[in-house]
């Protein structure tokens, strides 16, 4: 009811014409005296036939208005049949088909500098990576406060460079996830091996419960999201120690660290997002726990936070996995 009120609205100035009409020949013929049903019945003949046409009309607005509907729900690329009639309509299909090929150009160019983009940067992780490798060789054949703190700096940087790729690499339409049986210890154990050197140098404790758990996942990309929380971990825990244990199909990894303020909490996720300790510290950057969300949004692993101010902070992966099937 409420489309054919609408209808009735678009053709309100042919109604109300057709009134007015209407209305000069009733006044025309009591002017000069003549017989009103001459005017009646020629007036009622026209709108029995006006309300066929309206009827008519309004059936044509109605597949109209469901081809348009159905046309809204597809991207520019998939729009093939457009409404075909008058020579408005013919116009309007013109600047979409016109207005479709200039999009397919921009997300072609788009398409083409992202891949360049990804591609050089590429190149520039895995160059970077040959002097930092070479710097850790160097560092391990010394033993002094100075070299392992050199070699704690040098293991951010890897880092820092990892985030990067991670970051270009996630919207990318090749998608290089690969869904695969792992243990859920060999995952956690690759990732503790390489923040051995942390622990030791910041005598922070770990206290880690083996899981028995097997899952279906893309360990190189879980490991990204483990390796990431262990770094904030370690960032904001000056004492005590971080536990990783398993609880209700859940992987959390506690620590003893500063704790989140309240307000903070709901946006920890939010891209670029760095809130009152991110602000202390003028080297974060906001991606981190961005990066967990959207790469675990892709593995179909849940992700969450709870935290108190001074006492720690929590991050619990849900591994429950209810849609995710081996490749």
């Amino acid at each position: 009811m409420k489309l054919f009120f609408t209808y009735l609205k678009q053709k309100r100035r042919t109604l109300l014409a057709l009134l007015i009409f209407a209305v000069i020949f009733g006044a025309v013929f009591a002017l000069y005296r003549l017989p009103l049903r001459a005017v009646i019945y020629p007036t009622g003949i026209c709108a029995a036939l006006g309300a066929l046409f309206l009827a008519v009309g309004y059936s044509r607005f109605i597949k109209l208005h469901g081809t348009l509907e159905t046309l809204k729900t597809l991207t520019a690329e998939t729009i093939s049949d457009l409404p075909q009639g008058d020579i408005i309509s013919d116009d309007y299909a013109d600047i979409i088909r016109s207005l479709q090929s200039e999009v397919c150009g921009v997300k072609n160019a788009d398409e083409l500098k992202y891949t360049d983009t990804v591609d050089y940067y590429t190149v520039w992780a895995h160059q970077i990576k040959t002097p930092i490798a070479a710097m850790k060789l160097t560092l391990q054949n010394e033993d002094s406060e100075l070299s392992r703190r050199l070699y704690s700096e040098l293991f951010r940087i890897e880092q820092y460079v990892e985030m990067a790729l991670a970051f270009l690499r996630l919207d990318s339409p090749q998608s290089d996830y690969v869904f695969r049986k792992c243990a859920l210890d060999d995952v956690i154990k690759s990732s503790l091996r390489r923040f051995a050197q942390e622990f030791i140098l910041r005598r922070i404790a770990l206290k880690y419960n083996k899981s028995n758990r097997t899952l279906v996942t893309d360990e190189k990309w879980l490991a990204f999201v483990i390796e990431q929380i262990l770094s904030n971990s370690l960032k904001y825990t000056k004492s005590g120690g971080i536990s990783i244990y398993e609880k209700d199909d859940c992987l959390c990894i506690s620590d003893s660290g500063i704790g989140i303020e309240p307000q903070d909490l709901p946006r920890v996720f939010e891209k670029g997002y760095t809130g009152c300790n991110g602000r202390a510290d003028k080297s974060a950057s906001g991606l981190g726990l961005y990066l967990c969300r959207r790469i675990c949004d892709n593995l179909g692993i849940g992700i969450s936070i709870t935290s108190e101010v001074g006492k720690g902070t929590t991050v619990t992966l849900d591994l429950s996995q209810k849609n995710v099937r081996a490749e």
